[in-house]
This record gives structure tokens, sequence and C-alpha cells, in this order.
């Protein structure tokens, strides 16, 4: 049950006990998910293809290519491993066993009157609330599993005639709909005549997800509603003048699960519309806070400096970073990714797995220290996240690999696991404490 303070409550995250860690698979749905170029070599890459009539009037989620292209992931045949060239190269489609979408977390929302409850991916980098809904077909619906949302047993459902949305990836896997408002409920937080869009055609990458659909909690401006955007549960909830002007935030403590000496017993939760001071006052420090810029839509924050061991890594003044709950690993610079895996014993490049991995008997004590920059601040990350999958070698997959050629690092789980995270929408501003419990005799540089 949710712990109840001023009223307001905690969201308990649950963790998918059915998630079977596989780096090459996550790493491969980054790929599709924010279409970019990889610069490392291994089996996957992407391919600029023209739209299909039936995809122009699609809305393409993170992709930045013009109007008229998207790209296409694909996975190289039988070609050189030492070759980056995917021109000369035989090439086919991604199996969809290739790809899982990365929903290690999931947390319970109550949605319509009386209360439905769906279990949602809490996704800091969009801006969309979708659900299975009964306009699944009974295919679908049948999947094990889920939960549908049902509006025509909810009293304060409200379709919204003549709108629709549709999110579209680069291996093909889509999800699209009919939009309606209903009441919501978030940690204690009425949300009411918050847009819903209520799925009606999933993909089978996404029918086999797990979860009831996923909860953005990014800006309204990447919104995918067409024809007019929505707002967000959170901006709904500041424009009803739900939560004060001091308390137009949302705060994520993302257990990890998997370690039993963990000092929440892995139990992670969210909190909107206040800050939850005990975790505040066990961390012994003060909230850290760097200005974000919205203007893309996410929590993007400077991120101009790493250390590996205390020594700096070369990088842009200008290189800026995107915290994101809705990814599992922390996605940064080739030079970042090359310091950190030359600090740590018969770590090497793999091609196959696509990505850097070192061995899975590793002690924490030959693991380095690395911190990347919020602002002017340093976050250590934890050690034991410097691993993310076994690849079944006797090797792990790193929980840090390279972002190829995305212009700014996309900081997952990798990341927040280390941190008390508060998304302030209110101020514009991103801030942290270190969970240094984990490290009481480790001070972050500044």
């Amino acid at each position: 049950m949710a712990d109840t303070l001023q009223g307001l409550q905690k969201i308990n995250i649950i963790p998918n006990k059915n998630y079977k860690k596989s780096g090459t698979k996550s790493y491969v749905h980054l790929l599709s998910k924010w279409g970019f170029e990889p610069t490392m070599p291994g089996p996957y890459g992407q391919m600029v293809k023209a739209l299909e009539e039936g995809e122009k009037r699609a809305t393409f989620h993170h992709h930045t290519t013009k109007p008229s292209t998207r790209h296409v992931l694909i996975k190289k045949i039988d070609e050189d491993p030492a070759s980056r060239d995917f021109q000369t190269t035989k090439i086919g489609e991604v199996p969809a066993e290739d790809i899982q979408n990365d929903s290690l977390y999931l947390c319970p929302v109550q949605i319509g009157s009386p209360a439905q409850t769906l279990y949602l991916d809490f996704y800091t980098g969009s801006s969309d609330l979708w659900v299975w809904s009964t306009l699944l077909d009974s295919s679908a619906r049948s999947q094990p599993g889920h939960t549908t949302y049902d509006p025509s047993n909810s009293s304060t459902f409200k379709s919204m005639n003549g709108a629709s949305w549709e999110i579209r990836y680069g291996d093909n896997s889509h999800a699209s709909g009919a939009v309606g408002t209903d009441t919501i409920t978030l940690g204690g937080l009425a949300v009411e005549s918050q847009a819903i869009e209520l799925a009606k055609d999933l993909s089978d990458q996404f029918l086999q997800s797990p979860g009831d659909g996923l909860l953005g909690l990014a800006f309204g401006s990447i919104n995918t509603v067409q024809p007019n955007r929505v707002h967000t549960p959170v901006e709904n909830l500041i424009l009803q003048g739900s939560i004060p002007t001091s308390s137009q935030v949302f705060a994520a403590k993302l257990g990890s699960w998997r370690d039993a000496n963990e000092d929440d017993q892995g139990q992670g939760f969210y909190t909107f519309g206040y800050i939850d001071q005990d975790t505040i006052t066990a961390s012994g420090q003060s909230l850290a806070w760097t200005p974000i810029s919205s203007s893309s839509g996410f929590w993007q924050f400077t991120s101009a400096q790493s250390t590996v061991n205390g020594t700096t890594v070369s990088q842009s003044s200008r290189n800026t970073a995107i915290a994101d709950t809705g990814t599992t690993l922390a996605l940064v610079s080739d030079a970042v990714c090359e310091a950190v895996y030359s600090a740590i014993p018969n770590a090497y490049y793999d091609y196959n797995s696509q990505g850097w991995v070192y061995p899975e008997n590793t002690p924490l004590s030959d693991l380095p220290v690395v911190t990347i920059a919020v602002g002017q601040h340093q976050v250590i990350i934890q050690k034991e996240d410097l691993g993310f999958a076994s690849v079944g070698d006797g090797n792990v997959y790193g929980g840090i690999q390279s972002r190829g050629n995305l212009p700014f690092d996309i900081l997952g789980d990798t990341f927040l696991k280390g941190i008390y995270a508060v998304f302030d929408q209110g101020n514009k501003r991103f801030g942290f404490v270190q969970r240094a419990e984990k490290y009481q005799n480790i001070s972050p540089p500044r």
C-alpha cells in the first residue's frame, strides 16, 4: 500500500518480475526509439527510407529526420566485423525477438469513475498517456498479464471526437488509436478531464511488452495527439491549481531491487506535488539544482564533464544530457565509454553484442568511480549498476554505452538509480541528492 504524507501518497514502483535483461536487446531498442546512427561497429544500424503513403500523417516519436523520410532499423548479415559500412553489406529486417521494450518498472494508476487500476510505465522521455483499451480486438485483449481500460464503465469518460494519436519507431513497431478524457489519480491528486490515448492498434512489439501502457512526464510540446496536442497530467495538475506554485514537482526514487542489501529493500517510488523529506534527510545532503532547457520537450540540462577515478574526461562545454526514466542504460559519448572501460580489467568492446562488456566476476573494488555532470555538480554511478546484464559467456554487458551520433547523452536507470531525482516543472529545474549510503567514504567531485 502507498504511504500517506500530508494527504498525498507515494506511488510505489512495482518491479516487472517477468523482465529478462538483455543488454543488446535494450541497446537495439534505443537505436529504434531514438533513431541514432551507431559510431561503433556491430550488427545493427539505421537506414534512411522514404515514408510510405500511409505513414505521411504519422508523428514520429523522438526522430529528427526530414518529414518525407524516416530511419529504419536494419541488421547486417554475414558482415565483416571490422566494417562500419552499411551500404555495401547484405542487410535484413530486424526480427521482433531482437528487441524488447524496456519496462523494468511499472506503477499503479487509477483511471475513471469508478476507478480502474492500470499498471503504467512512468516515462520522462515522453509526454503521451496511452493505455490498453477495449478498442483493441479480442486477440490483443486476450494477451495474458494486461488490464484493459474500459471507457464504457466510467461515468466521467468523454470522447474527443476527431482526435487521434500514433507512435511509430524505426523497427516498424507502432501504437495508435482514439482519444478521450477522464479523471485519473496520481498519488492522491485527482486530475480531471485528463486526455487519455486509447490503444486501438498495437504492433507485436507492444503486444509483447509488459504493463498496460505509458504515462509520459516530459513536456507537452512533444505529445503526439492530432490535430491538437494535449496537456500532460503534470501540466493539468498545475493548470487546475491542484498543486501550489511551490510544489509543482514530481520526484522519483528507483530502487536497486536486485540488491537484497539495498537500504529500502529495493522499494522505489514516485511522488507528485511534494518531495519526500525522509529520503533527503537519509542522504545527509541538500538538494542540488540545475536549470533545464525544456524547449526540446525533455528534461535536458548541461553535462559538460565526466570523471573516471577522479580523472576528467574532456567533453564540449555545450554538451547536454536528458534524464529519462524510460531508458535502462546510460548512453554517453565514445570518449567517456572508452575512459570507463579502459579502467576495468579485461573489459573490451564486443562486436556481436554491439556494446562494451567486462568479466562478470569483477569485484566491485576493481570497478572505477564514474561520475557524470548535472550542471555544475557530479553524480556518482553506483558501481553495481556499471554492469547491466549477463552476456552469457562469462561477461556482463555494461550499463554505460555509446550514444552514437546523438548530440546529447541519455541518462537512464543506470544513472538514476544512484540518486533521488526531483523534476521541478514549475521552476524548470532538475534536482537530486546522491544516495550516498553506498559511498560513505567517497566525496563526489564538484
